[in-house]
């Protein structure tokens, strides 16, 4: 009774066009984290730009929690809404805190599988940026978002080998001659596994909106 009343009501579609421009600020995050885990000097160029993309999706969930609050009809349950645009918030609150360790320790260059990290979180951001437009349209896209949050848990999954090849990888090089290295380097892999854990997260929660209004 309840579906059908709320599909009789018009809806407030500027949700799925605020999670679209979330989404975009992951994508540039992560393309900025990619970019970044190249090494070199312009590192804190990198940093600076993540923080902005930071600060962007901070105001747009702000934005998503007031129109929660203020809307008579929302286009799915207003708990779904405030969980999803958390996890795609923590996602990139994820990949500013790595930026900041960074800069903390005023790191220049990045071993190979922090790069193959970085490249995991930015696919799992090109994931997040595809599936949440179909939210709008839940149920003729309901295969492709299936199979999209598919791939997003697939993608943790290789990043928790690359985690676990990284640690050891830092311990055979540093564990015994250089301890600080190899504290910096797992809090490193450790921030950079985070961030892929909360795209799974997004997945989850999508999973969740696709299982309550298919």
């Amino acid at each position: 009774m309840l579906n059908w009343f709320r599909a009789l009501m018009p809806r407030e579609d500027r949700f799925f066009d605020l999670f679209e421009r979330h989404s975009h600020t992951l994508v540039a995050g992560a393309e900025a984290l990619q970019e970044l885990l190249k090494g070199g000097e312009a590192v804190p160029h990198y940093c600076q730009i993540i923080a902005e993309r930071e600060h962007d999706a901070d105001e747009i969930s702000r934005e998503v929690l007031l129109a929660v609050r203020r809307s008579f009809i929302t286009p799915f349950d207003r708990s779904d809404i405030k969980d999803l645009i958390q996890s795609m918030d923590d996602a990139i609150d994820q990949m500013h805190r790595t930026a900041k360790t960074i800069a903390l320790f005023e790191l220049r260059s990045f071993d190979p599988i922090m790069r193959d990290m970085g490249d995991t979180i930015l696919e799992a951001a090109q994931l997040t940026a595809e599936a949440v437009p179909l939210l709008n349209k839940v149920g003729p896209h309901a295969a492709r978002l299936s199979a999209l949050t598919e791939q997003m848990v697939r993608v943790e999954g290789r990043s928790d080998v690359l985690h676990e090849q990284g640690l050891k990888a830092l311990y055979q090089t540093h564990g015994r001659s250089d301890p600080m290295a190899y504290i910096i380097g797992s809090e490193i892999l450790g921030h950079l596994e985070d961030a892929v854990d909360r795209f799974e997260d997004v997945a989850n929660e999508i999973s969740g909106i696709m299982i309550e209004n298919v």
